[in-house]
């Protein structure tokens, strides 16, 4: 097999890898050195075999006389189709330095964007796993050890203690059972999702309507179009590509859709902003009215560029109100469950010492 024809259907790049090229590049070919003595020096600093591998097969179709972005575009998984469209276009307007800097930017901007939100999303689910493992490992393995002697009372036991006999016997019995359930059933759901566009729609709508969230995944959406449509068009795609290209590289099925029939729209000479107005709840009225401005102005890029830093501080507004919103509400749901525990155990020692009569 030539190098050319190398694949690597289950190689990754990161976004820390991507934006490294991106920045490397940039830098070499800024320097006037010749872009595929550029890839040469990219590739010796690169340690990873099917990762080197790629890069030998760039190597082999720029020297052959192919265009950077066409050779990239055969890893089209690996690169994605942003990166790929902002380099052939640098590359046939002369200009690649020039965007490979604005990639990389984009690339580090999106980066820091997306830890924000899975931020916001572990540490909730952290606190949560963590609180109902210890919760269940009190019930399963030390709760059973009091057993023999709530046993050798011969009274009536409180109701909390008698649910938390039910639930401790239960874990006990089927716990390892529930937890590969559980387990399977997350994988199922998941790869329903993978394989499902109608499964993947439906989970896609609800997480832009869960409370508080639902904000955060909005404003994630339409920070990240903001600032890819913004890009293209300053690099000189056109608008309709440019669309299509924003969501080819959009993960939320529902505005993947939204993006498709602007893209539409606009190829048809729709204005953005009318099309925006019809999903008022996508997008917002400001957004819509920003857009509108900037294109009566003709300076759309411009807009794009100042709604992308509007809607990123917002998400980083959110995440830290969503932060402190959940925080208090796991510390509460904890402090119920081990008082709940607590007091199960205390109180039938308790109404035995009560009854007790002194000899």
């Amino acid at each position: 097999m030539s190098k050319s024809s190398f694949s690597a259907p289950f190689v990754r790049f990161s976004g820390k890898e991507q934006t490294l090229f991106a920045k490397r590049l940039s830098f070499l070919v800024k320097a006037n050195i010749p872009i595929v003595e550029s890839l040469y020096l990219i590739r010796k600093q690169t340690k990873s075999r099917s990762k080197v591998k790629i890069f030998e097969s760039v190597i082999n179709d720029v020297s052959n006389g192919q265009y950077l972005a066409t050779s990239l575009s055969k890893f089209g998984t690996i690169f994605g189709e942003f990166t790929v469209n902002i380099i052939r276009v640098g590359e046939l307007s002369g200009i690649l330095g020039q965007n490979l800097q604005y990639l990389a930017e984009e690339l580090t901007k999106k980066q820091a964007l997306r830890a924000k939100v899975v931020g916001a999303l572990v540490y909730p689910l952290f606190i949560t796993v963590a609180t109902l493992g210890v919760t269940s490992l009190i019930t399963a393995f030390i709760f059973p050890k009091l057993m023999p002697i709530f046993s050798s009372l011969h009274i009536q036991l409180p109701l909390t203690t008698r649910m938390l006999i039910a639930v401790s016997a239960y874990l006990c019995a089927w716990g390892v059972a529930t937890l590969l359930a559980m387990a399977v059933f997350v994988c199922v759901v998941v790869l329903i999702r993978s394989k499902s566009e109608k499964v993947r729609l439906l989970f896609d709508g609800l997480a832009c309507k869960v409370p508080l969230m639902g904000a955060v995944m909005k404003s994630y959406n339409l920070a990240n179009f903001c600032r890819t449509l913004g890009l293209l068009l300053k690099s000189g795609v056109s608008l309709p590509e440019a669309i299509s290209i924003s969501a080819d590289t959009t993960r939320n099925l529902v505005y993947q859709k939204a993006y498709r029939v602007l893209a539409k729209n606009v190829t048809k000479g729709e204005p953005i902003s009318r099309t925006l107005e019809r999903m008022p709840a996508l997008f917002p009225d400001t957004m819509t009215y920003m857009i509108s401005i900037g294109e009566t102005t003709g300076d759309l890029t411009a807009t794009l560029a100042y709604l992308s830093d509007l809607y990123e501080a917002e998400v980083d507004e959110l995440t830290k109100n969503l932060s402190s919103s959940i925080e208090p509400v796991l510390m509460i749901v904890m402090g119920l469950l081990v008082g709940l525990i607590a007091v199960s155990v205390i109180t039938p020692i308790y109404a035995i010492t009560q009854n007790l009569q002194p000899k």
